[in-house]
């Protein structure tokens, strides 16, 4: 070849060296890996700040509705006429409703600097026909037993307010769009909030799964502000199992499910009874 001596090979240059290494099986090209930064899970006080968030948009979400049917409103607003517009069906129908989309955009919001998927940091994943079957067992045998305690100490089976919302809601044709708030938009909203954001922070925190059950079952209660120390416990108790079927199924759909069915009884009983 020109420039080179005979018997002599020429010196290989770096760029030829690798093009060479490329070509040879045994020597595979070497590629670039992307550098990904890795996932993570707000512990206790990051859960505990942007649930604050989730809950103030929750509250935001279903005070809008509250503030545009106040505005339709004509005459002079009283505490008469805030009663009414606070305890019409189908004002608490579409302010359960707008909760959803409310909750779902706060979550969406704490979960992004996670760096971690929304499914997967909610869990939002189905499981078993079993343990369906054995989570609906056990909340059928729960609500029964405390329907039963209610008969001995001579209490409402359902919550006085109920009937009213009901009635409220026919009057307004609006008894169809009660339902969807009641049994489908509020278990979302709420699971979403207690046993997807609040539980899947808190388990992964120094108060480990029974912990994040008991705290996150405490705070899922208060948002049941209009029952009384009864329907407290019994709603408590619900969320313990929700809970506890959340950290053995680690599925927040079974548990979205549940509580739809449960609501959805309660509805149909509160209807039943009030003729």
């Amino acid at each position: 070849m020109p420039g080179t001596s005979p018997g002599k090979t020429r010196t290989e240059l770096p760029t030829e060296k690798c093009l060479m290494d490329s070509l040879n099986p045994e020597f595979p090209p070497v590629t670039a890996i992307p550098i990904q930064r890795a996932s993570r899970v707000w512990k206790f006080w990051g859960t505990l700040l942007w649930g604050l968030f989730i809950f103030a948009a929750m509250f935001a979400g279903q005070l809008a509705v509250v503030a545009w049917f106040v505005l339709q409103r004509e005459g002079p607003f009283d505490m008469a006429a805030a009663i009414h517009v606070l305890g019409a069906g189908l004002t608490i129908s579409l302010s359960v409703i707008m909760g959803l989309p409310a909750v779902a955009v706060a979550c969406w919001i704490a979960i992004r600097p996670s760096r971690t998927p929304f499914a997967e940091y909610l869990a939002l994943r189905w499981t078993s026909w079993k343990n369906f079957a054995l989570g609906l067992g056990a909340l059928v045998v729960l609500v029964t037993g405390w329907d039963l305690l209610s008969r001995v100490l001579g209490r409402e089976i359902t919550p006085g307010f109920m009937g009213e919302v009901l009635r409220s809601a026919q009057a307004d044709g609006a008894l169809w769009l009660l339902v969807i708030a009641f049994c489908v938009a509020a278990p979302m909203s709420e699971e979403f909030f207690a046993r997807g954001f609040l539980y899947r922070g808190w388990s992964e925190s120094s108060l480990r799964p029974a912990g994040a059950i008991i705290l996150s079952s405490l705070a899922w209660t208060v948002l049941h502000l209009q029952y009384d120390w009864f329907f407290f416990g019994e709603v408590f108790s619900i969320g313990l199992l929700f809970g506890y079927l959340r950290y053995r199924t680690n599925s927040t759909w079974l548990t979205v499910v549940l509580h739809g069915l449960n609501n959805l009884a309660a509805t149909m009983q509160s209807i039943w009874m009030a003729g």
